[in-house]
């Protein structure tokens, strides 16, 4: 069995580290969560995300597309319990499609 090595934790915590720091955080968790998107989402839906920002414990995803801004809007508190579930309840209370 192959086993990380320490470095390896160590630059995640050191940026993780930095972020509590700084007050950049939220941006941290930002970037996953785009990322995720990026998974979960086809490529041509995913393009049309313009930005994820988190701001006072609110999600909000700024959307290109009427169509896919509207099925996010309507699917609202299933992508919410999905973020809460991935990066923890208490990160979240709320999410603005935009």
């Amino acid at each position: 069995m192959k086993q990380k090595k320490k470095r390896e934790y160590q630059s995640s915590e050191l940026v993780k580290s930095f972020a509590r720091i700084y007050g950049f955080e939220d941006k941290l968790v930002a970037f996953e969560i785009k990322d995720f998107l990026e998974e979960y989402l086809d490529e041509s839906l995913f393009n049309e995300i313009k930005s994820v920002n988190i701001q006072n414990k609110v999600i909000m995803i700024t959307i290109n597309s009427p169509l896919l801004k509207n099925d996010f809007k309507m699917r609202k508190s299933f992508y919410l319990k999905k973020f809460q579930d991935k990066f923890g309840a208490e990160k979240f209370n709320d999410l603005q499609i935009l």
